[in-house]
C-alpha cells in the first residue's frame, strides 16, 4: 500500500484555505466569531497560511459543553480559525484515505450515512435469521492516541502534514475518567499512553473512521463476516447461524482488546432479526422500519416547548423549523405517517 505524500503544499495553497472557510462557516454565519473572521476574510485566510508554512500555528483552546440525547455527551468546540484549519487539512487527505475503507463503513461518508445503514441492515435482514449487534465501550474517549498516530503514518508519509495532525490529537481535551486497564498495564500506563479525542470535532470523525478501519477489513476478510456493517461505534454482523456469531462475539472482543477497546458488556447481544432491531434511531424488521419509541416522545416534548416559547415571544417562528424540519426528515425514513400527524397536531404556533 502506498502512503501519501506531497500533500502539506497543496494545503497551504489559497484556494483551499478559501474552500476551507466555506466549508467551516455552514449553518454557523449568524455565530459573533465566524463574522469577526470574515470581516477581514483574506487577510485572515494570509495570515493562517503564513502560521501554518512557518510552524507556528498553534491550536487554539476547545469550548467545551454538554448535550443530552438519551445520555450525557461532552462535545468539544474548536475555535472557529481551527476549523478552517482541520477542513483544509481534510480536504486533501480524507478522498484518498477513505477509498481504502470497506464499503459497509457508513459515518461520516460521503454518498454513505445512517440511513442508508439502515436500508443495507434491513436487507441483510430479509436473508438472515440472526443478528449480533455490538458497541465499544466508550469509544471517543478511549481511542489511544499513540497508536491513533501510528495508523495514520501507516497511510501518509508527509512529514509536515503529520506533525499538524499529531498536533490536533495532542491538544485534545484531556480525558478525566480514562478507559478500564488492559492486559500487561501498570499504574503509570494512564500517564504514559493519554487517550481520548473530542466528540465534535471534524478531524475527529475521520479519526473514528480510521482507527477502526483495519479492524473492519478483518471482519470482512478473516473473521468471514460479509454481511457486517460499522456505523462509528456501533457494529451489526447478520448470519445463519446463531453459535458462530457467538464465538465470533468472542474473537471481537480479543481482536479489540489488540486495539486498546473495550467491547461493551451490556450492548453485544444476538437477536432474532424477525423482532426488530434498534438501530441508529429506528425500529428496523425485515418488511418495515419503526421509529425507535423514545425519539417520537422526545421531539414531541420540544415541540410543546418551542409552542410555548412562541407565544410567550421568547422564539420566532423561523427558529421553530430547522429542528422540524430536521425531525420530519428523520421520521419520514421510518413508516411513520399517522405518528408524525399525531405529533404535529400537537405544534399549532399562535400568540
Amino acid at each position: 500500500m502506498r502512503r501519501i505524500g506531497d500533500i502539506w503544499e497543496r494545503v497551504l495553497v489559497f484556494d483551499n484555505l478559501l474552500a476551507a472557510y466555506h466549508k467551516a462557516r455552514r449553518g454557523k454565519g449568524a455565530r459573533r466569531d465566524v463574522s469577526r473572521f470574515a470581516l477581514d476574510l483574506e487577510a485572515e485566510l494570509l495570515a493562517l497560511g503564513t502560521e501554518l508554512a512557518s510552524g507556528a500555528y498553534r491550536p487554539g483552546t476547545y469550548r467545551l459543553f454538554t448535550i443530552y440525547e438519551r445520555k450525557a455527551r461532552l462535545i468539544a468546540a474548536a475555535p472557529f480559525r481551527d476549523r478552517v484549519v482541520h477542513h483544509a487539512l481534510m480536504n486533501l487527505i480524507e478522498p484518498p484515505i477513505e477509498r481504502r475503507f470497506i464499503f459497509d463503513s457508513y459515518a461520516c461518508r460521503i454518498g454513505k450515512g445512517a440511513h442508508r445503514a439502515v436500508r443495507r441492515y434491513q436487507s441483510w435482514a430479509r436473508r438472515y435469521p440472526y443478528a449480533l449487534k455490538m458497541d465499544v465501550a466508550r469509544y471517543f474517549p478511549s481511542i489511544d492516541r499513540d497508536l491513533l498516530k501510528l495508523k495514520l503514518r501507516r497511510y501518509i508519509k508527509d512529514a509536515q502534514a503529520l506533525r499538524l495532525l499529531d498536533a490536533i490529537i495532542d491538544t485534545s481535551p484531556k480525558e478525566q475518567d480514562p478507559p478500564p486497564p488492559f492486559p500487561g498495564d501498570d499504574l503509570l500506563t494512564p500517564l504514559e499512553r493519554p487517550t481520548g479525542i473530542p466528540i465534535g470535532n471534524l478531524p475527529s470523525q475521520f479519526f473514528a473512521n480510521l482507527y477502526l478501519d483495519g479492524f473492519d477489513h478483518w471482519m470482512k476478510e478473516s473473521a468471514g463476516a460479509s454481511a457486517y456493517l460499522r456505523y462509528v461505534d456501533d457494529m451489526v454482523v447478520l448470519a445463519d447461524d446463531k453459535a458462530w456469531l457467538a464465538q465470533l462475539r468472542e474473537s471481537v472482543r480479543n481482536r479489540l482488546l489488540a486495539e486498546r477497546l473495550h467491547l461493551h458488556p451490556r450492548k453485544a447481544e444476538i437477536s432474532r432479526t424477525g423482532d426488530g432491531l434498534d438501530l441508529l434511531g429506528y425500529r428496523v424488521f425485515p418488511d418495515f422500519i419503526r421509529l425507535r419509541d423514545d425519539n417520537g416522545h422526545r421531539f414531541a416534548r420540544r415541540l410543546r416547548g418551542m409552542v410555548r416559547a412562541y407565544r410567550k415571544g421568547t422564539i420566532e417562528f423561523a427558529d421553530t423549523k430547522p429542528s422540524v424540519v430536521s425531525w420530519i426528515g428523520h421520521a419520514m425514513h421510518a413508516d411513520s405517517y399517522g405518528l408524525r400527524r399525531a405529533i404535529l397536531r400537537q405544534g399549532v404556533f399562535s400568540r
